[in-house]
């Protein structure tokens, strides 16, 4: 195929989740990058396009809605819903494609709901990964190969850029934020009576899987010790994290927890990490957001790979309790966590400490 892409209209597939996103921005910015007059659209799913509104490389938004089937406990509700709703963002998309087609679809999502969004598209040549679940490879013209099982995320992504003739460099790894957002991360730090050149870490500590989750109680001892050696913890999150987050920070016995969750908005929290000495959480979407912007990363690990969905391209620490053979069981719940019981709050902060201690204060 030919891969001069100037002029073309080009279709990213990855609708969910937050992290998986951030992982497929590179790819966009590289091609945006050798191919400054390629079009660049994107389907994503409502609430999660902030993260491409900023983004100079993206001038078509493609928002849809589907209930999630994934939540432990759905039931066929839920099912019959996003059925329905598939149903509805199919007939949408064939009417937005049918005035505006795409010349090549990439479809990193990599499902066969996916497949089926880019068979909306009239034409255009459609590229996706071989190992692909759900029959997603029966939708392709061309099919990408991982060299490995254990290949990280953003790697296996960047097998686009390969295909397409477009090196990936250094400078596509990024997040646009405006002078809004930050502005309104400025204004929350000086709330919170955090001065410019005083350090703080953003401290992630809930996730959408359960067997995620680290003791409560030990994140209020961390806290403690980064307060006391004067690095100051911020509690970010969205707001249905606020129910984990505000019992952490009333154990702390310094007090005074500053809650960033649920108070700023996705894009302000993208400025308030990259402000931040280092993000000290669990693996979920901002992590990953956390290694785009270069924010070094401590990485509490059980039941996930972080060879495969570890930060990637930043100085980092992951800390896991080793030696387990259940390590990366990839279950959304556990009944005994041994995995999160065998991280100390020595573990994490001597981390956080070898990390953080050799950066200048801003």
């Amino acid at each position: 195929m030919d891969n001069r892409l100037d002029g073309k209209r080009i279709l990213f597939i990855k609708q969910s989740s937050l992290g998986d996103i951030v992982h497929a921005l590179p790819v966009a910015h590289a091609l945006k990058r050798c191919f400054p007059e390629c079009h660049l659209g994107w389907i994503v799913e409502r609430g999660l396009e902030a993260i491409l509104e900023r983004d100079p490389a993206i001038e078509r938004i493609h928002p849809i809605h589907i209930p999630s089937t994934s939540e432990p406990g759905a039931r066929w509700p839920v099912y019959f819903r996003a059925l329905s709703a598939t149903a509805a963002v199919l007939r949408d998309l064939r009417r937005s494609f049918r005035a505006e087609p795409y010349d090549l679809i990439l479809d990193l999502h990599a499902s066969f709901r996916s497949g089926l969004f880019a068979l909306m598209n009239p034409n255009g040549t459609r590229i996706g990964f071989g190992d692909a679940r759900e029959l997603n490879p029966l939708f392709q013209h061309h099919l990408l190969k991982a060299t490995s099982s254990s290949m990280h995320a953003v790697e296996k992504n960047l097998l686009f850029c390969h295909f397409l003739d477009c090196a990936p460099q250094k400078e596509d790894f990024y997040l646009a934020t405006s002078p809004a957002d930050e502005q309104q991360a400025a204004e929350f730090l000086k709330a919170s009576g955090i001065a410019p050149g005083q350090r703080f870490v953003y401290i992630n500590p809930a996730a959408r899987w359960q067997s995620k989750f680290w003791i409560p109680a030990r994140w209020s001892a961390l806290c403690d010790r980064l307060e006391t050696a004067g690095i100051r913890a911020v509690f970010g999150g969205s707001p249905g994290d606020l129910a984990h987050i505000e019992p952490i920070g009333a154990g702390m016995a310094q007090g005074g927890a500053s809650i960033a969750a649920g108070r700023l908005s996705l894009m302000a929290s993208v400025a308030l990490m990259k402000a931040a000495a280092a993000y000290v959480g669990v693996d979920t979407g901002p992590m990953h957001i956390a290694a785009m912007v270069g924010t070094p990363v401590v990485a509490v690990f059980g039941p996930t790979h972080p060879e495969r969905v570890g930060p990637y391209g930043v100085n980092n620490a992951v800390v896991r309790a080793e030696g387990l053979d259940c390590l990366c069981c990839r279950k959304r719940d556990c009944g005994h966590q041994r995995c999160m019981e065998g991280i100390t709050v020595d573990m994490v902060y001597d981390k956080t400490m070898a990390l953080i201690a050799p950066i200048t204060p801003w």
